[in-house]
C-alpha cells in the first residue's frame, strides 16, 4: 500500500515534467516575442492632462468644465488654469504647463508653432464692435483718436482688435486703449466714458444682448469684410439677419456684416493620439449642434486652424472615430488597439510553434514505449539456441526490471493500446525464455 501511495504522489511530478518538455520552449518563445514586440507598444494615455481656459468669466472656461466632466466619466481627471487669454494659454503650451488649451484664431501668428497642433476649430467667435450713437463712427480708420475698450493685456480681443486698428493705420498709439472688458466695457460704453469698444463672444453671451438693445449704442457692422478676410485667412465673413437677436424688438434692425475668428482646441505635438480622438468625440457632441451663426454639423472643423492638424485629428475627420472606440468603453478600446501591433508577429511566430505541438507530443509519448521495445529485442537477440541456465536467468532478470518499470509507467488513456501492447510482448518474451529453460533442462537431462 504504501508503495502504491508513494507511485501515486510521484505521478503529477512526472506528468508536470513530461508538460513542461513538451510546451515550454513554446511558451518561452512566446514570451520572448511578446517582451520584444511589447517595444513597439505606445504607452498608455495619461489619466490627468491639464487644460488652459481663460477667465472664470468668459466661455472657454465654461466649456473647459464641460470637458472636464465628460473626461472624468472616462476615468481622466482634468485640471483647469485659468488664464488671461488665448496667447497665455499658447505660452503655457510651449513650456508644457498646459496639455490642451483654447486658442482664438488669430493670437498664435506671431509665435513658434513647432510643436504645436489643432485639433479642430469648435465655434465662431464673432468681433462684436459697438459704438456709441452720437460718435459718427462709420469705419474703423474714425477710431483713431478715440477712447477704446480692447479688454485687458494678453487677451485675444485685445489682439485681434489691434490686428484690425493696424490693417487701418492705427496702432496702439493712435486710440487711448483702455484695458476693460466684459461687463465693465459695456457699463463704460453705455456711460459715455469710452466711444468704443470690442467684444469677441458667442453670440448668445448676455453682454450682447444688453448692448444690442441699449440706448445711445450701436452695432457696428464691418465693410470691406472680403479684403478682411483676404489679409487674415483666420478670419470669417458672417452675416448676423434682422432681428437675430430679438425679433420683438427686431434687433439688429438691419442685416449685420461680422467678422470671426474660430475657437480652436490646441495640443502639443507629442499629445497621446487616444487622448485627440477623444476629445473631438466630445467636440462633436458638444459644438455639433446648429447655432445663431452656424449651421448642424460645421463644428467642430478642420477648417479655421490655428496651427497644423494634428495627425490622429486628421485621421478622425478622413475616416470618422476607429471602429473599436465607437463600440468599446474608451480604455478597452485603447487597450486592444495599443496591443493589435503584437497580434501579426505573434499569430506569425507562435501559430507554426504551437502547430508542431501535437506531432512532438505523440513523439514523445511513443518514444517511452519504443525505447522498452529496443530492450526487448536486445534480450531476444541475445537468446541463443546453446544459451545457458545462467544466460537465460540474466535474460529473465533484465526482463523483471523491464516490467517492473512498465507497473509505473504512467501514460495518457489515448496510448494505453501502446501501453498494453508493449506489455504482451514482454509476456510472449517471458514464455520464449522459460521455453529455452524448459528445452535446456531437458537437453541437460537426456545428456546425463
Amino acid at each position: 500500500m504504501q508503495g502504491r501511495r508513494s507511485r501515486h504522489r510521484e505521478k503529477p511530478a512526472r506528468t508536470w515534467r513530461e508538460r513542461l518538455g513538451v510546451f515550454g520552449p513554446a511558451i518561452i518563445v512566446t514570451l520572448a516575442a511578446l517582451a520584444v514586440t511589447y517595444q513597439f507598444v505606445q504607452p498608455a494615455p495619461p489619466k490627468h492632462i491639464t487644460i488652459a481656459t481663460g477667465s472664470e468669466q468668459g466661455a472657454y472656461f465654461y466649456y473647459g468644465q464641460l470637458y472636464r466632466a465628460r473626461l472624468a466619466a472616462e476615468g481622466i481627471d482634468v485640471t483647469l488654469l485659468a488664464t488671461r487669454g488665448s496667447p497665455e494659454n499658447i505660452r503655457m503650451l510651449q513650456d508644457g504647463r498646459a496639455d490642451v488649451a483654447f486658442v482664438q484664431g488669430g493670437t498664435g501668428a506671431d509665435v513658434d508653432a513647432t510643436h504645436l497642433r489643432s485639433i479642430a476649430s469648435l465655434f465662431f467667435e464673432p468681433i462684436w464692435i459697438f459704438v456709441r450713437q452720437d460718435a459718427k463712427i462709420t469705419r474703423l480708420g474714425d477710431l483713431k483718436g478715440r477712447r477704446v475698450a480692447l479688454d485687458q493685456e494678453g487677451s485675444g480681443t485685445r489682439a485681434v482688435a489691434l490686428q484690425l486698428l493696424t490693417d487701418n493705420g492705427i496702432g496702439q498709439d493712435g486710440v487711448t486703449a483702455l484695458p476693460l472688458g466684459g461687463e465693465d466695457a459695456a457699463r463704460a460704453l453705455r456711460d459715455g466714458k469710452v466711444d468704443a469698444a470690442f467684444f469677441v463672444v458667442a453670440a448668445r453671451a448676455a453682454v450682447i444682448h444688453d448692448l444690442i438693445g441699449a440706448k445711445g449704442v450701436r452695432l457696428f457692422g464691418i465693410d470691406r469684410a472680403p479684403a478682411y478676410v483676404m489679409q487674415h485667412p483666420f478670419l470669417s465673413r458672417l452675416t448676423l439677419p434682422e432681428g437675430a437677436i430679438d425679433l420683438a424688438r427686431d434687433l439688429p434692425r438691419a442685416d449685420t456684416t461680422l467678422l470671426a475668428p474660430a475657437a480652436n482646441l490646441a495640443v502639443r505635438d507629442n499629445f497621446h493620439p487616444a487622448l485627440t480622438e477623444l476629445l473631438l468625440r466630445i467636440s462633436k457632441e458638444t459644438f455639433g449642434e446648429p447655432d445663431l451663426l452656424q449651421e448642424a454639423g460645421q463644428f467642430p472643423s478642420r477648417k479655421y486652424l490655428e496651427f497644423r492638424i494634428a495627425d490622429q485629428a486628421r485621421r478622425y475627420f478622413d475616416s470618422g472615430p476607429s471602429l473599436l472606440q465607437r463600440y468599446l468603453p474608451f480604455w478597452i478600446a485603447n487597450l486592444v488597439d495599443r496591443l493589435k501591433i503584437m497580434l501579426l508577429p505573434l499569430i506569425t511566430l507562435v501559430y507554426p510553434i504551437f502547430k508542431l505541438i501535437p506531432p512532438a507530443y505523440d513523439w514523445r509519448m511513443r518514444s517511452r514505449i519504443n525505447r522498452w521495445y529496443k530492450e526487448l529485442q536486445a534480450i531476444e537477440l541475445s537468446l541463443q539456441a546453446d544459451s545457458s541456465a545462467g544466460e537465460i536467468r540474466q535474460r529473465m532478470t533484465e526482463l523483471d526490471d523491464i516490467e517492473q518499470s512498465l507497473a509505473h509507467l504512467e501514460m495518457p488513456v489515448s496510448y494505453g493500446n501502446a501501453l498494453y501492447s508493449l506489455r504482451g510482448h514482454v509476456a510472449l518474451l517471458r514464455d520464449e525464455l522459460r521455453e529455452a529453460a524448459r528445452k535446456q533442462q531437458e537437453a541437460r537431462a537426456a545428456a546425463e
